[in-house]
């Protein structure tokens, strides 16, 4: 990348307002041909948003786009793919039971006379595409039977077929393991040595020192600064981010494991196919410890999790929380027996999302005092409560009268963490529990997460980020195909071992685990 060049696209004077919420005011962001340019923020800073406007997804108020230093209109996703503008979602748009071919050239089809879908010439031009970016994909396999880093790279192609100058790429990593990361880095420089722009959205700030060059900082709907890469630091970008000093390394104290509170012994569960899923499952969790699960998404995590809160049958088997076989219980008696539970899904399983901030955070307590009264709810200890929690985790809304729906992925999450926390159960199964959240964000629910291992609490903590079991967990535990295949500390493996675990491979002969 040269700045004599003519920026491939520039945003000038960006404002976007919502209603109490100014998302972007005045954002000013530039990217050149074969520059990875990472955007980061806190939650709710603006930056998914700033990418909105770019994709077409919303209209700016106020500020033009540039495109190869012309003016331009983005309307809609198909003017940006127009103007050879990409984006790649972090939850992928693809077809599972199509082909990566027929996924990559979906509504851009081949035709042969007739108007029929030439699929040869398709698997062609997928090669072809292949080939020029050094990308390794079988055109001919189906999606629901390949690997999150390889429908990663089909949505990258797919966006490359399309034309795209400019791809965006919003959390890549969230769900990859260390291996697949490092494939991404590859594919990431391979695109910007041939040109390619890529505007990289994480809070993974690692990752941002190992594959940007440049680093645009947005902070409550402004631009911080923009620094070079090679100029600046994990430790400074954090202080960007939030406005403050942030402990990016715990300090954890030795662990004071007391007696099992949590066991699994030899469950088995189907998953929504009626495969099996779990297979044999057997885990302890004692109080005051924190067990980390690791694998590689879809290897029964999210079963794992269900057969726990009571939302998916055991079909062999016994769970038991303190004493009591809770197997058969429904989710509301194992709430009140004491498990708490942050969902890997806090759209779909965290909150209601046309409920109020309010009606939210009283979610699993709302049928006891002090939110109800007889049969009625009290409105206003409700409201009282709701403003409490947003304020405590920081939770950036309009108000507690705010629908779910209108705050960001991760005020959302931090909504979800806030009133599982704040429960004080005796055992937490906390999902992806920093998933989205910005780095201030993590820090504060880590120290709850230790926190509640040091008030006696049992913590299964279920998470795609290597990073946050080694720092987190006192025993790892790793899942594949449904089964638990190793036991390791912590304190004796590394990322990339952890990672070899959990695709299926084995550690004969490391010392300690």
């Amino acid at each position: 990348m040269t700045k004599d060049k003519l920026p491939i696209v520039e945003l000038q004077d960006i404002t976007k307002t919502f209603p109490g919420v100014v998302a972007n005011d005045q954002v000013d962001f530039q990217i050149y041909p074969g520059e990875v340019h990472a955007l980061l923020g806190e939650n709710g800073a603006g930056k998914t948003t700033l990418m909105n406007i770019l994709y077409g997804l919303y209209p700016p108020d106020a500020g033009r786009i540039l495109v190869h230093g012309k003016p331009v209109t983005i309307a809609n996703p198909n003017d940006a793919l127009a103007l050879g503008i990409g984006m790649v979602h972090q939850h992928f748009m693809l077809v599972p039971p199509f082909t990566v071919a027929e996924n990559i050239v979906l509504g851009y089809e081949p035709k042969k006379r007739g108007g029929f879908l030439d699929m040869d010439k398709a698997i062609r031009d997928v090669e072809e595409l292949s080939t020029r970016y050094g990308f390794r994909v079988d055109p001919r396999a189906k999606v629901q039977d390949i690997s999150v880093g390889m429908q990663q790279r089909v949505e990258i192609l797919k966006a490359l077929y399309r034309g795209a100058e400019v791809l965006i790429l919003d959390e890549p990593t969230a769900v990859l393991t260390p291996q697949e990361v490092e494939e991404l880095k590859e594919i990431t420089d391979n695109l910007a040595r041939q040109g390619t722009a890529i505007i990289f959205i994480t809070h993974k700030l690692q990752e941002v020192m190992a594959m940007s060059q440049r680093i645009t900082v947005i902070r409550r709907g402004r631009v911080v600064g923009t620094v070079p890469t090679a100029s600046t630091n994990p430790v400074e970008l954090a202080r960007m981010m939030v406005g403050r000093d942030v402990v990016l390394t715990l300090d954890k104290e030795p662990g004071k494991p007391g007696p099992v509170i949590l066991r699994m012994e030899d469950v088995w569960a189907e998953d929504d196919r009626r495969l099996p899923a779990l297979k044999g499952v057997s885990l302890q969790v004692r109080a005051g410890e924190i067990i980390g699960i690791a694998g590689v998404d879809g290897n029964g995590q999210r079963e794992l999790s269900e057969v726990l809160l009571g939302t998916r049958k055991v079909s062999r088997g016994i769970i038991y929380l303190k004493q009591q076989d809770m197997t058969n219980l429904n989710v509301r008696a194992r709430k009140d027996a004491g498990l708490g539970h942050i969902p890997e899904d806090r759209q779909r399983l965290g909150m209601i999302m046309d409920f109020s901030l309010a009606e939210n955070a009283i979610l699993g307590k709302h049928h006891r005092a002090p939110f109800k009264k007889g049969v009625l709810q009290d409105v206003a200890e409700v409201k009282a409560y709701g403003e409490e929690l947003l304020a405590t985790y920081d939770v950036r809304a309009a108000g507690v009268e705010a629908v779910g729906r209108s705050l960001s992925g991760g005020n959302q999450q931090k909504v979800v963490v806030g009133r599982e926390l704040d429960a004080n159960p005796e055992v937490l199964i906390a999902a992806q529990p920093t998933r989205g959240l910005d780095v201030g964000a993590i820090e504060f629910v880590h120290g709850r997460l230790l926190d509640q291992r040091a008030m006696g609490k049992g913590i299964l903590l279920i998470s795609f980020e290597l990073d946050e079991l080694l720092s987190l967990s006192d025993r790892i535990l790793v899942i594949y195909e449904g089964q638990i295949v190793a036991e390791v500390k912590p304190e004796n493996v590394t990322e990339g071992q952890l990672g070899l675990l959990m695709t299926g491979g084995s550690l004969e002969g490391v010392q300690g685990l």
